[in-house]
């Protein structure tokens, strides 16, 4: 018992850092049509960042993480700038766009840090919060979890309470209705992209405590990213978070139970279950013509 509870703690970790990403990956998708095939990449630089700054050059930790979501949001700006608005018209333009994006990043990551063995950074916060006398949470781990849930929270509120977030989701809606409304799509896009690759940045500075640090690490993320996006229902925000944290207690029992490949396989076969019984997704809708 005591392994399960502290399998479903550090699921709900690792489900904050699946609905970071893959809620920016949906956020982009639904507002610009466009499937960033570089999404997990810009988590990579976002990791990479914190390792350069944090555990090379002695950054303290936050400052660090504010230098990776800044860094991070503006390549997503420059990518919708100069690939993703000239390509609007043709979606599969823009998605081998974002995978020369992707290429060109681990280039980059190769030439800073090399592309030897995986870099780690030592976590900033030390201890554990020890819970029922049985569940033992890092700091570090708390943390994340804390910043995830803060960070879905303030996305949560921009998108319903504010009029960039009305904007927002009237484009994903219907993007020719918006404009005959006045909205600026090209502006929306700009803070579409900006938003998500945010939470990309992030997800990466919060995750490099955490994990093996390499410039091919977003290849995980973006398979991640695609299953939540899948299995919550493709443009669904709400499906995303539900989606992610589903997937991470699954993944991470699977993991603990019977080991990392096998987690990895029944991820997809989840997602391939979820499409033949509810291919819309779990909160998906379907769209008539």
């Amino acid at each position: 018992m005591e392994l399960f509870l502290q399998s479903i703690a550090n699921g709900l970790v690792q489900g904050g850092f699946f609905a970071l990403f893959a809620v920016g990956l949906v956020l982009i998708f639904g507002v610009m049509g466009v499937v960033n095939f570089a999404h997990g990449e810009l988590v990579m630089v976002g990791a990479f960042t914190i390792w350069v700054l944090h555990a090379q050059a002695g950054l303290a930790y936050i400052p660090a993480i504010a230098v990776a979501i800044v860094l991070v949001t503006v390549i997503g700006l420059l990518m919708e700038r100069l690939l993703f608005r000239p390509t609007r018209s043709d979606p599969l333009a823009g998605l081998i766009c974002s995978i020369g994006v992707l290429f060109i990043l681990q280039v980059i990551a190769a030439l800073v840090g090399g592309d030897g063995p995986s870099k780690q950074v030592p976590p900033p916060y030390q201890g554990t919060l020890v819970m029922f006398d049985a569940l033992r949470i890092p700091y570090q781990r708390v943390f994340s979890l804390a910043i995830s849930v803060a960070a879905l929270v303030s996305l949560w509120f921009f998108l319903t309470q504010t009029k960039f977030g009305w904007a927002l989701r009237a484009v994903a809606m219907d993007r020719e209705a918006a404009e005959l409304q006045g909205i600026n799509t090209n502006r929306t896009s700009m803070v579409a992209i900006g938003v998500g690759t945010a939470l990309a940045g992030l997800a990466g500075g919060l995750i490099a405590p955490l994990t093996n640090i390499n410039p091919h690490m977003g290849h995980n993320v973006i398979v991640t990213a695609f299953i939540v996006t899948i299995v919550g229902g493709v443009g669904s925000l709400s499906g995303a978070v539900l989606a992610a944290i589903l997937y991470a207690l699954f993944h991470t029992l699977i993991t603990v139970y019977f080991g990392g490949t096998i987690a990895t396989i029944s991820g997809l076969v989840l997602m391939v279950a979820v499409l033949i019984v509810k291919p819309t997704g779990l909160m998906g809708v379907s769209i008539s013509e």
